[in-house]
């Protein structure tokens, strides 16, 4: 009777096991792989094309200034998030590109955008900062520039590898990269967008303009920080546990939950705070993101 009772406690384990849980029904269904992947799409195009109207309305506010770091950091906005939305209307096609280091380009490209376009609002803040404080911010954009160039090229480096030779190690590696310009990013924000936050809280409170731009840097730097933090996090569980990968098709859950929360949502909020227009007058190179 003991081990009629034991076979059947195993046997009714066995029917809950996550083969026949709804999240692997609903991951390896062909239908609902396509309509989450297609929703995806449909929310960066969403987000492309607010980035896109915001840009053209700072474009015919100020037409007299060039590429001020607010008409690139909505630029490089509307081309990650268009480019993630082709990437994922072909989906299917994409996974089964060939050979597969054009896969990890399409996919890893979008990415390393999105780093430098949000890097870019850290360098930002970095310069009001230190222009606040009468130090000089000369040495801030060639060390930005030198950041992306150093990312960039580990990251060439590490798909030519895997193209003459994709073994699992380098795929680990290139997933650890990411999680650790993620982390980098993390706590860039946290340190310039607390900085200028604290700093923003020592101006006297009838200074105008104040209670918004303290509320608007805590806002963005509270955002960017968590979506880094998880993008990082994601990362590192998505190199050590297979359950966890992204960017396969059989996992749509996992990448509507990642992207919707790393990238999507952020990206969203951000533009919204972020959507008051510059002045007609009055405005130098730095000062349109307000």
């Amino acid at each position: 009777m003991g081990v009629d009772n034991g076979t059947a406690a195993v046997v009714a384990a066995l029917e809950l096991t996550p083969s026949s849980s709804w999240w692997n029904d609903i991951n390896e269904s062909p239908a609902w792989q396509d309509n989450i992947f297609h929703t995806l799409s449909v929310l960066y195009a969403i987000v492309a094309a607010v980035a896109l109207v915001q840009l053209v309305r700072i474009q015919l506010r100020v037409p007299e200034y060039g590429w001020t770091t607010q008409k690139v950091f909505h630029l490089l906005n509307c081309l990650v998030n268009g480019v993630r939305c082709l990437v994922f209307i072909f989906f299917r096609g994409v996974e089964k590109i060939k050979p597969k280091i054009v896969h990890h380009i399409l996919l890893d490209v979008p990415s390393l955008a999105f780093f430098t376009t949000y890097a870019l609002l850290v360098l930002f803040w970095a310069e009001i900062y230190y222009q606040a404080r009468a130090v000089s911010t000369d040495g801030l954009k060639p060390s930005f520039y030198a950041i992306n160039v150093v990312v960039y090229a580990i990251q060439i480096i590490l798909w030519l590898i895997l193209w003459w030779k994709p073994i699992s190690v380098l795929v680990i590696l290139s997933k650890m990269f990411f999680a650790g310009i993620s982390l980098f990013a993390a706590l860039g924000f946290l340190l310039y967008g607390g900085r200028l936050f604290f700093m923003l809280q020592r101006f006297p409170v009838e200074s105008r303009g104040r209670r918004k731009k303290l509320q608007e840097v805590g806002y963005v730097t509270t955002i960017c920080f968590l979506c880094f933090l998880i993008r990082c996090i994601m990362m590192c569980f998505g190199a050590f546990n297979e359950d966890a990968n992204l960017d396969v098709l059989n996992h749509p859950i996992l990448n509507f939950i990642y992207y919707l929360l790393a990238e999507i949502l952020p990206s969203s909020l951000v533009l919204f705070i972020l959507r008051k227009l510059p002045p007609k007058r009055g405005i130098t190179q730095y000062h349109p993101i307000r």
